[in-house]
């Protein structure tokens, strides 16, 4: 196998077409450049060079060659840098769960913070519910989740990213839209609903029937994803309780009409991350993920 010098001497030879000159920028003299040169093309078992006394020039195999010995140059060169800027975490790979509400509220947020902060740092973006996001950060496939409560605190670390209200979704010209006020519970008996799935979207079925007694009769659907929910809502077949932020969707024909409670805003949302992780780059989003929280 030839070595990394003998490569960058041949770099040097390909580029000049001269020894002479090869040899200066190398900072070596002639001969050893030459011996260099001829152990490569051993090495390599072709000819890579054409020389006589007037000039050089680079065979076929030659100019195939100094294609890869540039790369591996180059990437030579890189590579103490590279290292120095992966262990800062300012170059390397984050792996991102977030769910479908999360796509149309924080998400874009987030990955314009990330962009400007790690521009080197690749992004891989995978949309999950929260419970398949825990499961992918135990086993190594997610580096950091947006995702909702609740989650083990033994296992997970986390910041909180936001908090929102929770709102009831109506179609537009609704009776509720009339009483010009944030709703009560009592406001809702005997409307239809469509509802989110305990199984699938169990964040929000949790969080509305821990304050809404909510009779089977009139659920009419049962999905688990916001947007068909608003979608539905649209179409007349109910209505609908989501977060502040599906408002951004701008559905027609549907309307937003806050919901009073116990709790100003209910909905939250969580950067989540598994304690064990040694992700450099992962370490640095936290630092600056901190950073932007208010105190």
């Amino acid at each position: 196998m030839f070595t990394l010098d003998q490569a960058r001497s041949f770099v040097a030879v390909a580029e000049e077409l001269h020894f002479g000159r090869a040899a200066e920028r190398l900072n070596m003299t002639q001969p050893p450049l030459s011996r260099q040169i001829q152990k490569l093309e051993r090495i390599v078992g072709v000819e890579l060079l054409e020389r006589d006394n007037r000039s050089v020039t680079l065979t076929a195999a030659g100019e195939a060659f100094l294609l890869e010995a540039r790369r591996l140059v180059i990437a030579a060169e890189r590579a103490p840098e590279n290292a120095r800027l992966i262990a800062s975490g300012q170059l390397g790979a984050l792996r991102i769960g977030f769910t479908a509400a999360t796509g149309f509220s924080m998400l874009g947020p987030f990955l314009e913070q990330i962009g400007t902060k790690l521009p080197n740092v690749h992004l891989e973006l995978t949309e999950l519910v929260t419970n398949e996001q825990i499961t992918a950060l135990i086993d190594g496939d997610l580096d950091i989740g947006l995702a909702r409560p609740p989650f083990d605190e033994n296992l997970f670390e986390s910041v909180l990213l936001l908090s929102e209200g929770l709102f009831v979704a109506v179609p537009s010209g609704h009776r509720l839209e009339s009483l010009q006020r944030d709703l009560q519970v009592s406001d809702l008996a005997d409307e239809p609903l469509v509802m989110h799935s305990p199984t699938k979207a169990r964040y929000f079925y949790d969080l509305v029937v821990r304050q809404i007694p909510i009779e089977h009769n009139n659920v009419r659907h049962t999905v688990s994803q916001i947007l068909t929910m608003i979608s539905l809502v649209a179409a007349g077949r109910g209505i609908a309780f989501v977060p502040e932020s599906a408002k951004v969707l701008g559905v027609e024909g549907v309307s937003y009409l806050r919901l009073s409670g116990p709790i100003e805003h209910p909905v939250q949302l969580h950067a989540i991350w598994n304690r064990k992780s040694r992700n450099p780059a992962l370490a640095r989003l936290i630092q600056i993920i901190k950073a932007s929280q208010p105190d």
